[in-house]
């Protein structure tokens, strides 16, 4: 895996899909909930573990991917979405048991929305007919973004490495987090409060390294010269937070692949 700086997300992801995939006989579908800031490696992941199991990665007729702004944009509209989603859903597992359903920008989620698949989500054997142990579903959200930050800084602050930070503590505060905050999908939600995702999987903010090693991987993949002065130019060119420490990037390796041309 390919990923930059996200040790818990290796050790949480890699461990969760092996296991899963090597019980013959799940007592429930394997589901995920991806958190952090913009630029960290959600997307990249969830995307990395489609292709590694469908063939045909996203185009795979058994990938389903839902956005909010474009499969649940009315609000008025929720009760409607809620019954489609909930048709669409069972039928495609009728279809394949073994299908991957992929919710992006869960924080613009219609609250309330989400709850309607949580008969699919648990160890129940049967619901509506079909039997659908074997499901995968993952949630991505920069929802309980700013909790992971706010931790990591701490760490910082305290002189510890952001490797050392701990995953209950973290898991924790990105449950609260999106359980409270009404904007989000998770609000209320009763995926959270009945304990329905197996992996929260807490994506931590990107120290200057981490974008360097981005930047190395974008001028490899786009075929460029690695040039030392190049790689340094464009680590320089991103925001960082705090504003006196600049130790972690604002918005992750998300535009170092658009800032290479500026630079070349």
């Amino acid at each position: 895996m390919n990923l930059v700086g996200q040790p818990l997300v290796r050790q949480q992801v890699m461990k969760g899909v092996r296991e899963f995939l090597e019980n013959r006989n799940p007592v429930k579908p394997l589901v995920m909930s991806f958190h952090g800031s913009t630029g960290t490696g959600k997307t990249y992941v969830s995307s990395m573990l489609i292709r590694y199991l469908f063939q045909g990665g996203l185009q795979s007729p058994y990938v389903h991917q839902f956005s909010p702004m474009l499969h649940f944009p009315h609000a008025e509209r929720i009760e409607q979405y809620k019954e489609s989603l909930k048709r669409w859903i069972q039928g495609n597992l009728t279809n394949c048991g073994r299908s991957a359903f992929l919710f992006d920008e869960m924080d613009k989620m219609h609250p309330g929305l989400i709850d309607v698949i949580i008969p699919f989500l648990g160890p129940s054997w049967v619901v509506y007919g079909t039997n659908y142990r074997k499901a995968i579903f993952i949630f991505v959200s920069n929802a309980g973004g700013e909790q992971i930050n706010d931790m990591t800084l701490d760490l910082w602050h305290a002189r510890k490495d952001r490797e050392e930070i701990s995953l209950q503590d973290l898991e924790q505060a990105i449950s609260k987090a999106v359980f409270e905050n009404p904007q989000s999908g998770f609000w209320k939600s009763g995926i959270i409060n009945e304990h329905l995702i197996d992996f929260v999987v807490p994506f931590l903010p990107l120290k200057r390294h981490h974008v360097k090693q981005c930047v190395v991987s974008e001028l490899v993949q786009q075929g460029l010269e690695v040039r030392l002065g190049v790689v340094q130019e464009v680590a320089d060119s991103i925001p960082y937070f705090p504003e006196e420490e600049k130790i972690f990037s604002s918005t992750g390796c998300k535009t170092v692949a658009s800032r290479i041309s500026f630079f070349f």
